[in-house]
């Protein structure tokens, strides 16, 4: 009925994850670093916009926390797309630097 739950006893390596990957192609990183770079700023903005009082931009009805949530997740998106605060370059050269020593 139930199976017994086993610990895996091999760890697997996390460059086999970038196996079969096309490392000529860089678009991809770029694309994954401006996410990584919307995500970052969406928690960071998430968090300024906590505490502030009901209405004015939010409005105050049942809709106001989805709005907001929206609205914010569009900004980070914005922010990123447009040049950002610089973490999606950093991210980038990572991406591509492990993806170049996986070969």
């Amino acid at each position: 009925m139930f199976e017994a739950i086993t610990p895996p006893t091999i760890q697997q390596n996390p460059m086999d994850s970038l196996k079969g990957v096309d490392r000529s192609d860089k678009t991809g990183a770029r694309k994954a670093a401006q996410e990584f770079e919307a995500v970052f700023l969406n928690t960071m903005l998430q968090s300024m916009f906590t505490g502030l009082e009901e209405g004015g931009t939010w409005g105050s009805g049942h809709g106001a926390d989805a709005w907001q949530s929206l609205l914010i997740d569009e900004y980070a998106r914005t922010i990123a797309d447009n040049g950002g605060i610089g973490l999606a370059d950093s991210v980038e050269r990572e991406l591509l630097s492990l993806q170049e020593g996986a070969r």
